[in-house]
């Protein structure tokens, strides 16, 4: 089974992933543009176990629905790297596709809070999109 590797910015903090992403997706809500400084996040889902490698500051935000995330991030740098949804853990975790700092990595597949998409953000052709998160 072929691993991925994704990391911080500055290196300290990495995660090791097996296999293919469950999904890749685009999420447009506001926690998440102010989460990343970006006008969307970029994630791709993968299946458990993964690899943690160095240290990770924790933030926990409750969203829409009441699911509780644990965002995991760099202390030295700043970058989030993934998060896990609580009781969720054992079974997926979520990587910022822009750590994986690979271009060729798969395109999206789903787009989510569509509503709150900027007027000028064009989405690729054949991605399924959603006003809210559909789940």
């Amino acid at each position: 089974m072929d691993s991925r590797a994704a990391s911080c910015t500055c290196g300290q903090l990495r995660i090791e992933v097996q296999g293919e992403p469950l999904g890749v997706g685009l999420c447009h809500c506001l926690a998440c543009q102010r989460r990343t400084g970006s006008v969307f996040a970029a994630l791709a889902s993968f299946a458990a176990p993964c690899k943690v490698l160095g240290t990770a500051t924790e933030y926990v935000r409750t969203g829409d629905q009441g699911a509780k995330f644990r965002f995991r991030f760099c202390p030295v740098c700043g970058t989030t790297v993934f998060h896990t949804e609580e009781g969720c853990e054992q079974s997926s975790v979520s990587v910022a596709v822009g750590a994986f700092a690979d271009p060729s990595f798969p395109a999206p597949q789903d787009s989510v809070y569509d509503c709150r998409r900027h007027s000028w953000v064009r989405l690729p052709d054949g991605i399924r999109s959603y006003d809210k998160d559909p789940t």
